[in-house]
């Protein structure tokens, strides 16, 4: 089976000078937001609380929302969170191509293991108007973005580095929140958020937060006719297919779980995926809607990309198929022992992240059948599989780096 990610995450610049002095705007403020649930979740399951951010100061009326969608993408300003991962920084780009003014929020070390200093960042989203912040402290957030409103549009690229437990709802759940809230003071009148395929069957922590907000998204859009959302569910990426792709030109064998048959997807390319995510900005028709999307082409299990990957290389195919039951071994046994070592809580909550993505298919499911359908799942792009495997092949992983948290 292919490398699995478990973390994700991509005209002229907004200026300080060109933004409404913050002492002439109304005072930035939002609806007030129910607390993440993780607290009450953890009481259920015997632990403390996971997080305390969402329980900041009583927020004030919000300002009218900024309508855009008559204005040309130069007069509109957009906000990007997760503007340094995986997708965000392809958002960016692809937002700056189209001529919008964009403030991407950032950490000052951002990256792999925060390899990446604030001067690289700066330069890597260029022109962008780059904003360092925390989005887990909702104040803090908001108090670095309010010389720079007001915006029209948040794109929310924002995804827990693993998928641990309180790591979910601090990120999946509260940070995104914050964005929203943030956003919200500052006028956004549409909020797109990046989210997963996956979520349509919540067997995970992470996807429980993410649900989570999608619920506290369409609430806030019922609430205010004038505020839309898109809420994006993409299908695998093609960083999360390659991982292998070096291990087998070396002439090992391609590993995958069980007959590797268990699942499938349609991957989409970063660049495509960015696209998408642009279009919905203007798009009528992608307004407060759930939006799964894959890439071009048939759904492929990981028997069918390891043949793909042996024919671009010229080389008989050679397999080694894992027991899935190995990972439910693996899973039981680390589950009895977070239940007497708390630490080990999300060491379980990897391997159970494994094994859905070893066994569930990143296609939609259909609610008629139960099934997953590689027909219903819609495709976008042009980037294909094989094209970033044969780029793989010349050019190896640079820019495609996996995570800290991956198999094979």
């Amino acid at each position: 089976m292919a490398a699995l990610l478990l973390s994700s995450r991509f005209p002229t610049t907004a200026s300080s000078s060109s933004a409404t002095p913050a002492s002439t705007r109304p005072a930035p403020s939002f609806i007030s937001f129910p607390k993440a649930p993780a607290a009450a979740t953890a009481r259920r399951r015997g632990r403390g609380p996971l997080l305390a951010s969402s329980a900041a100061a009583p927020p004030a009326p919000a300002p009218a929302a900024q309508p855009f969608r008559e204005l040309p993408a130069s007069e509109t300003t957009v906000l990007v969170t997760g503007a340094t991962g995986y997708i965000g920084r392809y958002v960016v780009r692809e937002l700056l191509r189209r001529g919008h003014r964009v403030l991407a929020v950032a950490r000052a070390r951002s990256g792999i293991r925060g390899r990446n200093s604030a001067e690289d960042v700066v330069a890597d989203l260029a022109p962008a108007q780059v904003i360092f912040s925390d989005v887990t402290d909702p104040d803090a957030l908001l108090a670095d973005l309010s010389a720079h409103g007001p915006v029209h549009v948040a794109v929310c690229c924002l995804a827990s580095r693993g998928g641990g437990v309180q790591d979910s709802w601090r990120v999946d759940y509260s940070a995104t929140l914050h964005t929203l809230q943030a956003a919200r003071g500052l006028g956004a009148a549409h909020f797109v958020l990046l989210s997963a395929i996956c979520v349509q069957k919540p067997l995970l922590e992470f996807q429980r937060a993410k649900l989570k907000f999608e619920e506290e998204l369409a609430a806030e859009a019922a609430r205010d006719p004038s505020f839309t959302y898109s809420i994006v569910r993409p299908t695998a990426f093609f960083k999360s297919l390659g991982g292998q792709v070096d291990i087998v030109k070396n002439g090992q064998p391609y590993v995958m779980f069980g007959d590797g048959k268990l699942c499938a997807c349609k991957p989409i390319s970063e660049e495509d995926l960015a696209a998408f995510i642009a279009d919905c900005i203007y798009d009528e028709d992608k307004m407060n809607k759930v939006l799964p999307i894959g890439g071009p082409g048939k759904a492929l299990t990981p028997l069918e990309q390891g043949e793909m990957l042996f024919r671009l290389l010229g080389r008989e195919p050679k397999f080694i198929k894992v027991p899935i039951q190995l990972m439910d071994a693996v899973i039981w046994v680390l589950d009895g022992l977070a239940k007497l070592f708390p630490g080990l809580e999300d060491a379980a909550e990897f391997g159970k992240i494994g094994r859905y993505y070893a066994s569930e298919s990143m296609l939609l499911l259909d609610p008629e059948t139960g099934e997953y359908s590689d027909e219903r799942t819609p495709s976008y792009g042009k980037d294909t599989l094989e094209q970033f495997f044969e780029r793989v092949i010349r050019e190896g992983m640079a820019g495609q780096e996996l995570g800290e948290q991956t198999i094979f």
